[in-house]
């Protein structure tokens, strides 16, 4: 009997080792090296509550939010390999993140001096946010300068592919001379690059953006699965834009194009481009403001190879066409594409 006792005691024992060596290879497997997790957490002075928008760049990771209570946020999200985030915030400006798998890292600001922000946690964002604060009190030509010099100082760094989009291609009014130049010594560093392939494809879409030229023959799918396409712009103006939900100028500029379209009718055809990764967000977005014409969103953002071969590269950004598809002004301001409309349009009401 005793013997009997002593060896159940013996398997209760091991029966209880043995869970415990589970439930500990559990933990590790889950919060050890091998989960490629990315842990990105904030604090802001002055921002109690609200929320966030993150994105990957390139299309490398789909829209979101990030919810901040009481000043702070918590967000984490499975990688396989690096990417550049952009974490957008309530006033629409935009704070690049280079994320990592089994990376942490760390915001901290004051929403009242939002460009004085610090990314830290990795070497990445540290000489990310090097540059920001020592570019903060440059003017926009010096900042580009300094931008040019990192990029060709670090051209296999991703902080060098972020500052050649922000500084030399998603600009209203690009040079693509220097762009073209740009891409090539990153290429050069980063051969096997497939986003760089593509860019220095789309470069030659961008030098065919001018005024006075003919856009691309084209073909699309709307997000209603309808095929539209560059025959149907014939009306006296046409107008193709881009936008997306979390940039508010080109929300505005829906809009006015709206009010617009129903003024002037079939004199006025618009097509929309809209580089939001939530395809069903951009539906829901254009029956709230009860936009009739076609909108075309395949989730790919930036990546989209209709912006590729109109050679559009900024939100928001529009061509204006003649009913031959000639271009007639291009990447307008708000205010002024609605002037050149009505000065174009205002003698041929219906």
């Amino acid at each position: 009997m005793f013997r009997r006792n002593r060896m159940k005691k013996e398997e209760s024992r091991f029966s209880a080792a043995l869970f415990l060596l589970l439930l500990f290879s559990f933990f590790l497997s889950s919060c050890g090296p091998d989960r490629k997790t990315f842990l990105l957490e904030g604090s802001f002075k002055g921002f109690n509550q609200g929320e966030l928008y993150i994105y990957g760049i390139n299309g490398s990771h789909r829209l979101d939010t990030i919810s901040v209570v009481k000043g702070q946020f918590r967000y984490e999200i499975m990688l396989e390999d690096s990417v550049t985030l952009s974490l957008v915030f309530p006033n629409f400006s935009e704070l690049p993140v280079f994320g990592e798998p089994r990376a942490e890292v760390e915001i901290e600001g004051d929403a009242s001096h939002l460009k004085e922000t610090r990314v830290s946690g990795t070497e990445m964002n540290e000489k990310m946010t090097e540059f920001r604060l020592k570019t903060s009190g440059m003017t926009p030509p010096e900042v580009t300068q300094a931008a040019e010099a990192l990029i060709r100082q670090e051209p296999a760094s991703p902080i060098a592919l972020y500052l050649l989009n922000k500084y030399f291609t998603q600009i209203p009014r690009p040079d693509y001379k220097k762009a073209a130049e740009l891409v090539a010594v990153i290429q050069q560093a980063r051969p096997d690059e497939s986003y760089l392939k593509g860019l220095a494809e789309k470069m030659k879409g961008l030098d065919r953006l001018k005024d006075g030229n003919s856009i691309p023959s084209f073909t699309a799918t709307d997000t209603n699965g309808k095929t539209v396409s560059s025959s149907d712009l014939n009306a006296p103006v046409n107008i193709i834009f881009v936008w997306a939900k979390w940039n508010y100028e080109s929300i505005t500029m829906q809009r006015q194009l709206t009010f617009l379209q129903k003024q002037y009718k079939d004199k006025l055809k618009v097509l929309g481009i809209c580089v939001d990764a939530d395809i069903k967000a951009c539906k829901k977005t254009i029956e709230q403001d009860s936009v009739k014409w076609s909108t075309v969103c395949d989730g790919k953002m930036w990546e989209m190879s209709l912006l590729q071969k109109l050679g559009l590269s900024y939100v928001p950004d529009n061509i204006m066409t003649d009913s031959k598809g000639k271009i007639i002004v291009h990447t307008q301001p708000t205010n002024d594409l609605q002037i050149k409309v009505r000065e174009l349009l205002d003698d041929k009401k219906p």
